[in-house]
């Protein structure tokens, strides 16, 4: 690996520290309910809402963070989301009833916009040959954040049952769940200082007509000999550009880039109606519905963050190499096998074939769903109108994984699990069937070579 291509990798990582946050937030509170269900006397329907609310609110998110990133940067938007983090950890561990704690978990939802981002900036400064493996460093840190939540909730509770003189002078024996929501605000606040050292997107500015910034930021970024050729193909991309919202939106739905708008919303729905966080965020609670005692529910929840960042590393090793498509199609079949499996062991009332269904299913989804979807959309849209194009998806994504988060108590209490969890693996064979005949192969080809390409498919 060369200088510039490890200046890029520093700062795809720097970025892709708002992934950890996203992941952190997001299944912190999987820990947190158990612990407010019956001090607040919540119903499934409170549940539902409190879980899902930050979901809610990326819809929001989703809807302006593209659109603003491409005309006042990508940077400062990052660094606004950081602050959004660190007020949410903060309001959430002094909440003194449901309704605050919604409205604070919403602010980190506005936050969630980083998962959209992050991946447009990491494909704008990766060279094409590393592509795939640099944006799933954002997935990668997605899942680091679930397995050091599901660690954080699992000691702290421990901590709180110890009765020890730390856990007294700290209070965690009486507010663990308010200890598990505030340890956010360390990373939220680190990541704010480290975006300050991050420069912005150099193909974001060539749109904004900034061209000696973008030469010297690709300077850093890339090989001496390749800049000139890199920014005359950007240039090149940049000759259509609109800054009328209406006018990108309007680009958006032309019909040579239709298919590129299927492939992207069939993927997008995949990811979430495949159960994914209705099993990150109510971890907890399904492995004590399969018939273990809380400690061990809580234990087993972070074997899925094991498994998570395992099979994380496998597809940032392997797409790359095998391309998207392959490790997409595999994974949406094991998501299937899998959550069949997790409704036989509830069938059974087997806890070690729940455990096997559920850790199978976390597997194949970060080998596939998790950090493909995001480097696809990242590469599929054109530089001109991919703020609009990822700020659409991101709305799809995040309304589906909404609902899914807020009828999922719902569904446990009238369906039972058996159910739920063969509607998932019913609606992941649909989308394997879909994806397999619709889906384009990405891999090694520039944003701009792309962009001709599939413009004409």
């Amino acid at each position: 690996m060369t200088k510039t291509d490890r200046t890029a990798l520093f700062y795809a990582a720097v970025i892709a520290l708002g992934g950890f946050l996203f992941g952190f937030d997001a299944v912190v509170i999987s820990g947190v309910m158990p612990f407010i269900t019956p001090e607040f006397g919540l119903s499934e329907w409170w549940v539902g809402a409190i879980v899902s609310a930050p979901s809610l609110a990326a819809i929001a998110a989703a809807l302006t963070v593209g659109p603003i990133a491409d005309y006042v940067g990508r940077k400062i938007v990052m660094i606004t989301l950081a602050v959004l983090y660190t007020v949410s950890a903060v309001a959430s561990a002094f909440a003194p009833d449901p309704i605050t704690l919604f409205i604070a978990r919403l602010i980190g939802g506005l936050a969630f916009g980083t998962l959209m981002l992050a991946p447009i900036y990491i494909a704008e400064i990766a060279p094409a040959r590393l592509r795939g493996r640099m944006v799933s460093v954002n997935q990668f840190n997605i899942v680091i954040g679930f397995s050091a939540a599901y660690f954080a909730n699992y000691c702290i509770l421990q901590l709180s049952q110890s009765e020890s003189t730390l856990a007294v002078s700290l209070g965690v024996d009486q507010f663990a769940w308010r200890w598990m929501l505030g340890l956010e605000a360390i990373p939220a606040a680190l990541y704010f200082v480290f975006m300050l050292f991050v420069p912005e997107s150099p193909r974001w500015l060539i749109l904004d007509g900034q061209p000696e910034r973008a030469h010297g930021i690709m300077q850093r970024i890339a090989p001496a000999e390749h800049i000139e050729e890199l920014l005359d193909c950007i240039r090149d991309s940049a000759k259509e550009v609109t800054h009328s919202l209406v006018a990108k939106i309007k680009d958006m739905f032309r019909p040579e880039l239709r298919m590129v708008l299927v492939v992207g919303l069939i993927a997008g729905i995949a990811q979430q109606s495949s159960g994914v966080n209705a099993v990150y965020f109510y971890a907890p609670i399904i492995f004590e519905q399969s018939g273990v005692g809380t400690d061990a529910a809580f234990a087993q929840a972070t074997y899925i963050g094991v498994v998570n960042v395992v099979f994380t590393i496998a597809a940032m090793l392997l797409i790359d190499r095998l391309g998207r498509k392959p490790l997409m199609l595999a994974g949406l079949a094991g998501i299937a096998f899998s959550m069949f499996l997790a409704a036989g062991g509830f069938h059974s009332e087997s806890p070690s074939i729940v455990l096997a269904g559920i850790l199978g299913f976390v597997a194949s989804f970060a080998f596939s769903l998790g950090p493909v979807m995001w480097v696809l959309f990242s590469e599929i849209f054109p530089n001109r109108i991919r703020g609009v194009c990822m700020a659409f998806m991101g709305v799809v994504n995040s309304g589906v994984s909404w609902f899914i988060q807020f009828v999922f108590p719902v569904e446990l209490a009238h369906f039972g699990p058996v159910i739920t969890f063969s509607i998932f693996a019913t609606t992941a064979v649909v989308f394997l069937a879909l994806l397999a005949r619709l889906m384009p192969e990405t891999r090694g080809r520039s944003l701009e070579e792309l962009e001709r390409e599939l413009s004409r498919a």
